[in-house]
């Protein structure tokens, strides 16, 4: 079996979101919980560039709007936080768009709003 891409990384950014998850709990908006993060991102003098944005290209035109990335962090891994009840197969495609947009190969999906946290590594 290979080695998870970005395993220490991925790992790191998991342990600060459960952290969050345990001080803040469930049932705020997104923004709150980003915000934590930049908190928590800093503390830990981890690089991050949080709201990237990142142009799409279509037939060799780059159209007008664009996708905003919530976090690269590393600049190597797009964390996109969600605050809701359930993580769906549209949330892991937004940040697989993400990916193909920005050239980056991992994606952290976190869910701050159900009563656990919620993650899922995605890899394009």
């Amino acid at each position: 079996m290979s080695e998870l891409l970005y395993k220490q990384e991925c790992s790191q950014l998991v342990g600060l979101c459960m952290e969050i998850h345990r001080e803040l709990g469930k049932g705020h908006d997104e923004v709150i919980y980003k915000d934590a993060l930049v908190v928590e991102l800093s503390r830990a003098n981890i690089p991050f560039s949080r709201e990237r944005k990142y142009e799409v290209t279509y037939k060799g035109v780059i159209l007008p709007h664009h996708y905003f990335a919530d976090f690269v962090v590393w600049d190597k891994i797009i964390f996109e936080a969600k605050a809701l009840e359930k993580l769906t197969d549209s949330h892991v495609k937004q940040v697989l768009n993400y990916l193909a947009a920005s050239k980056l190969r991992l994606g952290l999906l976190v869910n701050f709003g159900a009563d656990s946290l919620e993650w899922k590594r995605v890899i394009l």
